[in-house]
């Protein structure tokens, strides 16, 4: 079983229709919903997990592109600036998914955006702003 994290940007247009539940019953994929934002006339955002096999995801993934939905990896969506990270740790505690961690000998913050679910959690304890959602 394969497993993507991507967010889909969703036409106006295309708010009120089935696109999502389509994809679960025609693909056969499994949808976990992490994050969503949809407004009435307005683009429409989901962050999700998907699960399937290799082609059904890949078949997926192009139905929603052919139905005019913009599909991006979800690690496009959450930065980490290292440079303004004064590695206080801060973060880790706030993380539930440990996207955030301490390495252990270095004792410096790691951001790993395979684990990141974008809860934002992070952006509120982080005092220097070394963390920034593209949602």
């Amino acid at each position: 079983m394969a497993k993507k994290k991507l967010v889909f940007s969703f036409p106006p247009r295309l708010i009120r229709e089935p696109v999502t539940s389509n994809l679960i019953r025609r693909f056969d994929l499994e949808v976990n919903l992490l994050r969503a934002r949809i407004q009435p006339r307005e683009q429409g955002r989901i962050v999700a997990e998907l699960s399937g096999t290799p082609e059904s995801l890949e078949a997926g993934l192009a139905y929603m592109e052919d139905q005019g939905v913009q599909v991006d990896p979800l690690i496009q969506e959450m930065r980490y600036y290292e440079d303004r990270c004064v590695h206080c740790t801060a973060c880790t505690a706030v993380c539930p998914t440990d996207a955030l961690t301490v390495h252990p000998e270095t004792r410096e913050l790691v951001f790993d955006p395979s684990h990141c679910i974008m809860c934002e959690s992070c952006l509120a304890a982080c005092p220097y702003g070394a963390m920034d959602s593209q949602f």
